[in-house]
């Protein structure tokens, strides 16, 4: 019945914590074809964008996921102190929103190769944006950082300063150039290798 099979995918994105891909939907579902499994998924997108529901289904590149409508994130984000990203993560995150545009490379210097695993993540979740810049590149905040916080960057910033702490910022110094930024060592992202 297409009402059980709506509600099982329902029930999917509202357990994950992480966005699902529309591979792994087919496999919970039984739903072998993908024409039907997208229309369900739209069916369930345009349920959501009523004005009586708090969540809607946002379509990212890591898949689907179900997320709090912008109305509402302010007053419920305590509830969840953002647990899907790491300490790293969220270091990571800190060191950027607090010296943006901020060179790759020096942020590996302060935290490790462990770095670009964090930075490929955050892109993903849509947090931050990268642009390559010579051998390194440049990392920035985007709008979805500050939705995701349910706070302006002023705010987060001031928030974040707290998190990264006064050692990291003295290393960083007082600004991040715009230009003659410092070359990546050459070392490549290992650790979805390493595990």
């Amino acid at each position: 019945m297409e009402k059980d099979k709506k509600a099982l995918l329902e029930a999917a994105l509202f357990m994950s914590p992480d966005p699902v891909t529309l591979n792994t939907l087919l496999k919970i579902s039984g739903i072998e074809s993908r024409k039907e499994i997208k229309d369900l998924l739209d069916q369930i997108k345009q349920e959501h964008e009523v004005d009586t529901k708090g969540i809607e289904l946002a379509i990212t590149q890591e898949g689907y996921q179900f997320k709090v409508k912008d109305s509402y994130i302010g007053q419920v984000s305590s509830l969840t102190p953002h647990s899907d990203l790491t300490d790293g993560m969220l270091r990571t995150l800190g060191l950027v929103a607090l010296r943006q545009p901020m060179a790759q490379s020096q942020i590996v210097k302060i935290q490790g190769n462990k770095t670009y695993g964090y930075i490929q993540k955050l892109e993903k979740k849509g947090l931050i944006t990268t642009e390559k810049v010579g051998r390194t590149k440049v990392l920035r905040t985007t709008k979805e950082f500050e939705r995701y916080f349910g706070k302006s960057l002023n705010d987060i910033q001031e928030n974040l300063r707290l998190v990264i702490g006064d050692e990291a910022d003295q290393q960083l110094g007082t600004e991040v150039p715009d230009e003659g930024l410092e070359e990546d060592s050459g070392i490549e992202n290992t650790e979805d290798q390493a595990g």
